[in-house]
């Protein structure tokens, strides 16, 4: 499961599927996006929360497998975006069949604690793709570069 990217310099990092390792790759998505200049510090941050949501995703979705699972996490800087995915061999889902969260004023969202992170993803960068089946899920993620008096994101 892989999208073709023009890739200017990629970063690929595997890790453990397990919580404790969750910190590290925002931090090397970070540090991957903060190499372009042209990146706001708010759009790292927006990616780096968009690529938390699914490292944790993928965590959970190996809590019934073995413990030496892995999870693969690749920044591709190309010349207009940087694009991460995150790869999991878990158990698959349909993105179509989680269960929306109800509205922010609505009194039952306070009883709401799961389910917020596909549409924070989707918020947080500019493209969002998942591709999701029995042998694993890749989402894809896509912040792009600003460009003159355009800040996408913004």
């Amino acid at each position: 499961m892989r999208w073709p990217v023009p890739a200017v310099a990629e970063v690929e990092l595997v890790i453990p599927a397990r919580a404790a390792y969750l910190a590290l790759a925002r931090q090397v998505v970070a540090a991957a996006a903060s190499v372009e200049p042209t990146f706001r510090d708010e759009r790292i941050d927006d990616l780096r929360l968009a690529v938390s949501e699914a490292t944790t995703n993928a965590i959970e979705a190996h809590a019934d497998l073995s413990r030496d699972e892995q999870i693969r996490i690749r920044c591709n800087l190309a010349d207009d975006r940087i694009e991460v995915e995150v790869l999991d061999r878990g158990p698959g889902f349909d993105p179509d069949a989680v269960e929306q969260a109800p509205d922010a004023e609505h009194p039952e969202r306070l009883e709401w604690e799961r389910g917020l992170g596909l549409p924070l993803m989707s918020e947080l960068a500019d493209e969002t793709e998942i591709r999701s089946s029995e042998g694993g899920t890749a989402v894809r993620l896509v912040v792009y570069k600003p460009r003159w008096g355009h800040q996408p994101g913004a």
